[in-house]
């Protein structure tokens, strides 16, 4: 695996972009990623400050799968997040 040069979220293009030590470039598009995941108020304010305060764990987050969990983690059981799937 490559090793990763930086990681930073692009305002422009709204991605969390990954760029790797052979060049090449990762692009997650936090839009249609975050389109696609059921939240409240506080879940987008979490998902905001993590594009923007830590992209690598956001972008480690939505490679893995477990966004959804992490925001059940942290939302709190009034969060109107489902807590049975």
């Amino acid at each position: 695996m490559n090793k990763i040069i930086s990681c930073e979220f692009n305002i422009d293009s709204g991605c969390v972009e990954i760029c790797f030590s052979d060049g090449s470039i990762l692009a997650i598009d936090c839009a249609a990623v975050e389109n696609g995941i059921e939240t409240t108020m506080n879940g987008r304010s979490e998902l905001d400050w993590l594009v923007y305060n830590a992209p690598l764990d956001y972008a480690k987050l939505v490679l893995s799968g477990e966004l959804n969990g992490y925001l059940k983690r942290v939302s709190g059981p009034y969060s109107g997040i489902s807590w049975e799937s």
